[in-house]
């Protein structure tokens, strides 16, 4: 069992034993509203999780700290000896607390007429014992102790709204570290498994085409679909990992992933498409100059990733497609090209738009460029194909 689990009412069972022994001196309208003010803050996440009768005993311990604080208020008619003093101060914090919890914790919809309660009790307890002192307190100094009273009240709630701010501002963070961590996933099965899968396919096919002239060729293309599939099954096991990670990164000792410009000849020499078009690279060498930022060297792949992907899954009739990688300075540039028919492409849909879903592809290409302080455009050429061409701006130190 943990601490809390018992602190709280261990706490409760102090102030319960102390208001009993104080009861024959102060009376129970001195002891007893204090004592469950200070019982209803300690033990108040236990009673706000417990539904007696359908309604959170949070709620019902509340509406009973009220009653009872307003109604000892308006019917304590004995004397303010020292010791009633020191249960005023107690019920004073007690108020204080429960004020503070239920504007942090509580809806809006109950938590508003709750705390105006709790600050009507505030606001009246001073008169408890002013009016009953010998001689009694004068009529401005209590106005000034109600007044007083009422905003420790109005503090006490400011600050349990304030707790309830960082709270939701608590709540979406996770909830967006945890979309965050949902897109990474999904960007990374995206890009790496449909690559895949969709090289697998059209290898099959492939051999399933020649298969019965030149087998040769068919177990060429098995060997392909073969060494794709294991690509893949490596990548889903790295999502198998980015989904047990806590924080949403990269785990230990996941394979890496993040390929970059490093890695552009050997995705270029295993690319094919269905009608085996001539796949060039052109790679500036000036491209593999030390410094080159890690962020826009992985983001430059995938865009040659997400183009080549595309110009299999979509173009038709393909003859040539050619990858190239420019340096003008701090400058890079990447472009793909094909010379495919029909109106899909390198890019998308059949009305000729980048192609955006689920957080992928290159729309979600795009915000990623363009959070390097670069630009990702993909349009149609004449008379046919398409290019996608990616600018980053301040790829390497000037």
């Amino acid at each position: 069992m943990r601490w809390h689990a018992w602190v709280g009412p261990a706490l409760v069972c102090g102030v319960a034993g102390w208001a009993g022994h104080d009861v024959r001196a102060v009376g129970w309208s001195i002891t007893l509203p204090a004592a469950l003010a200070v019982g209803a803050a300690l033990l108040w996440p236990a009673l706000s999780g417990r539904r007696p009768a359908g309604v959170p005993a949070g709620r019902l311990a509340v509406a009973a700290v009220v009653a009872l604080s307003a109604g000892a208020t308006l019917g304590y008619g004995g004397s303010s000896p020292n010791r009633a003093g020191v249960w005023w101060l107690v019920e004073t914090a007690g108020l204080l607390a429960l004020l503070t919890l239920v504007v942090r914790a509580e809806p809006a919809r109950w938590a508003v007429p709750a705390a105006g309660g709790l600050l009507l009790a505030l606001g009246a307890l001073p008169t408890r014992l002013g009016l009953r002192m010998e001689p009694p307190s004068p009529a401005g100094e209590l106005a000034v102790l109600c007044a007083g009273w009422a905003l420790a009240g109005l503090a006490a709630a400011a600050g349990g709204a304030a707790l309830r701010r960082l709270d939701r501002h608590r709540e979406l963070a996770v909830a967006e570290a945890r979309r965050a961590q949902r897109l990474a996933l999904a960007r990374h099965l995206h890009d790496f498994v449909a690559h895949e899968v969709s090289g697998m396919l059209v290898r099959a096919q492939a051999g399933g085409v020649v298969g019965e002239r030149d087998p040769r060729a068919a177990l060429a293309a098995l060997a392909e679909v073969e060494e794709a599939g294991q690509r893949a099954l490596a990548s889903l096991d790295h999502a198998v990992l980015l989904l047990g990670a806590a924080d949403g990164g990269a785990p230990a000792g996941a394979p890496p992933f993040e390929a970059g410009l490093a890695e552009l000849a050997a995705l270029v020499a295993r690319f094919h498409t269905a009608d085996d078009a001539e796949v060039v690279l052109e790679q500036d060498p000036a491209t593999r100059a030390p410094g080159l930022s890690v962020a826009v060297s992985g983001a430059a792949y995938r865009v040659v990733l997400e183009a080549l992907t595309n110009v299999r899954r979509h173009a038709r009739h393909v003859g040539r497609v050619r990858v190239v990688a420019r340096r003008r300075g701090a400058e890079l540039e990447i472009s793909v090209t094909d010379d495919g028919a029909g109106g899909k492409g390198a890019a998308g849909d059949a009305a000729g738009r980048p192609r955006a879903g689920g957080g992928t592809g290159l729309a979600e290409l795009a915000r990623q460029v363009g959070a390097l302080d670069g630009t990702l455009t993909a349009a149609a050429r004449v008379p046919r194909g398409w290019r996608v061409t990616a600018r980053f701006v301040a790829a390497w130190p000037t």
